[in-house]
């Protein structure tokens, strides 16, 4: 019963999209992080933001609610958590190639193999062009560090003349 509860709502919140990017679900962004059950027997769904200021954190809390409500798991609560913080690394393979075929570049991973992350205090040199969503060209230029919103940039591909958000690695 417990197994089945915690596996109803998984199979509910796998299906939530984000409200930005609604080609893509929470789980495949990572911001879904877990669902389990408390020692009181509530279940929790855990979410982290993309960065500390999502202005979309409160709808997400909300759609993951309605998801939980009308998959009838019982007593729960969403819980936002900072630490670990989010990382473009999260997003799954699958989120990657479902942004790509939106239209917006999906983030390079940035992670060693040790699981170190480079921190990097400068913006991209010319030398590191991003691939364009549409032609696949990497003849790109930066128009703006900030996007559609703040965790993407706008590109503009030179190949296909078309601009195009990318999800900035963090």
């Amino acid at each position: 019963m417990v197994s089945e509860r915690v596996d109803r709502a998984r199979i509910a919140l796998e299906a939530v999209t984000d409200p930005e990017i609604p080609v893509v679900t929470l789980a495949e962004l990572g911001i879904l992080r877990d669902v389990q059950l408390d020692e009181a027997g509530t279940l929790v769904a855990t979410i982290t933001p993309t960065y500390s200021g999502c202005p979309a954190m409160e709808q997400i809390a909300d759609d993951v609610s309605r998801a939980l409500q009308a998959a009838d798991v019982g007593a729960y609560r969403v819980r936002s958590v900072l630490s670990p913080a989010w990382t473009t690394d999260w997003i799954t393979a699958e989120g990657r190639r479902k942004l790509r075929d939106f239209g917006i570049a999906p983030p390079a991973h940035v992670a060693e193999a040790d699981g170190a992350r480079p921190i990097r205090l400068t913006r991209p040199t010319q030398a590191e062009h991003i691939a364009c969503p549409q032609c696949g060209s990497h003849d790109t230029v930066l128009i703006s560090a900030f996007g559609s919103t703040a965790c993407k940039a706008l590109y503009r591909c030179r190949a296909c003349r078309e601009p195009f958000d990318y999800f900035k690695p963090y």
